[in-house]
């Protein structure tokens, strides 16, 4: 591979699965035709199969194939069923956090999605909690939910995966718990957590507190305010952020591990004549103002909209009907890796046409995977 890609150094840890007797293939030269084949506009095994046959001119530029590209589907669906899925994430982010030059991550989203069309007759649904770096448009690592249980058992184990060092974690109300927020603080970040009635006693508490101090207090002493205001496609839309110190009139506020302040977000939508408002409570082991608040938990849902959407919409992803385990945890990294790598590329246009692109256009399919500087340059 060419010297900026240098997969071979991200990879060395991967460890090949299959039985040493009668492998044809070389093993990184499939993970690296399965990449490209997925970046390609390629959604299952089989096309990705067929995608590396019809591109085997172009592949050999790059790697030596010296048994030339495995022509069945079944080469592939075998190897990433098999395959350590916490290795490879853990392979595949050091090789993106180097080609996306990313330092320091400030903000990590964290939420769930079910690849509905991954259930078979025995097991439901495929459910898997991400980690998404909202400033960086990058996908930090991903944990299926055990079918025995859901993302509160999940969240921890993600987090273990995680440099939280500097870091500001959201969650929504499925991870507002006291373990969560510890581990959230032991791994050197900080929590900002959607309070809903999960939580006994919390929100009211919290609601109480905060409606005191806005008719009692002072602004800028006793609570911190701040407002956005958006108008696009036909919506307008007014937050007012406010935020406090938490209190001793918080019940249980010892249980909750350095928590230092509580706050609500007050949401006033008017889509065509028709107004609705809405109220989401929050707690944060941050000491910082309503505006920074403000920011990180409107942020948080660009995992839905740029992680998430683009998943169903460009990678179709709810109509994969993988479903072996290993084999559609697999796959969603891959899927994740394209939409990381196309978001990277400069170049007009949504990712489903970057996608259709990359599969009808070796050029561009290298500038998405090498890099691109502007000038034409790889």
């Amino acid at each position: 591979m060419p010297s900026t890609l240098n997969i071979k150094r991200h990879f060395r840890k991967l460890r090949d699965p299959r039985r040493r007797h009668g492998q044809e293939y070389v093993f990184l030269d499939i993970i690296v035709i399965a990449i490209c084949a997925v970046i390609g506009n390629a959604d299952s095994w089989r096309a990705i199969a067929l995608w590396g046959r019809t591109h085997e001119t172009w592949l050999r530029r790059f790697l030596a194939l010296p048994q030339g590209v495995p022509g069945h589907h079944d080469t592939y669906r075998r190897l990433f069923a098999r395959l350590d899925s916490a290795t490879f994430q853990g392979c595949l982010q050091q090789w993106l956090f180097e080609l996306s030059g990313v330092l320091k991550v400030s903000h990590i989203a964290i939420d769930g999605k079910t690849l509905r069309g991954s259930g078979s007759g025995k097991l439901g649904p495929l459910h898997l909690v991400s980690a998404w770096a909202t400033e960086y448009h990058l996908s930090l690592g991903q944990v299926a939910v055990d079918r025995k249980s859901n993302e509160i058992t999940a969240i921890p184990k993600l987090l273990n995966m995680l440099d939280l060092h500097g870091a500001l974690v959201t969650s929504d109300a499925m991870g507002c718990q006291k373990a969560i927020a510890k581990r959230i603080l032991e791994r050197g970040g900080d929590y900002a957590l959607t309070v809903k009635d999960n939580q006994q006693h919390l929100r009211q508490d919290i609601e109480a507190c905060i409606e005191e101090a806005v008719e009692q207090g002072e602004q800028g002493q006793d609570y911190y305010s701040y407002t956005q205001r958006e108008e696009r496609h036909g919506r307008e839309e007014t937050r007012c952020y406010v935020v406090m110190p938490a209190t001793a009139k918080i019940r249980d506020l010892d249980q909750w591990p350095k928590l230092r302040v509580v706050g609500v977000c007050y949401s006033e939508r008017t889509i065509k004549g028709e107004t609705s408002l809405e109220c989401r409570y929050f707690i944060g082991s941050k000491d910082a103002r309503a505006r920074l608040y403000g920011r990180v938990l409107r942020n948080h849902w660009r995992i839905e909209n740029n992680l998430h959407w683009q998943l169903d919409v460009s990678f179709d992803e709810d109509s994969n009907q993988t479903a072996h385990r290993q084999g559609a945890a697999n796959l969603a990294l891959l899927r994740k890796v394209a939409i990381n790598l196309l978001k990277r590329h400069p170049g007009k246009g949504s990712i489903r046409n970057k996608r259709q692109q990359a599969g009808w256009d070796a050029q561009f399919l290298e500038e998405v995977i090498l890099g691109f500087d502007g000038s034409g340059n790889l």
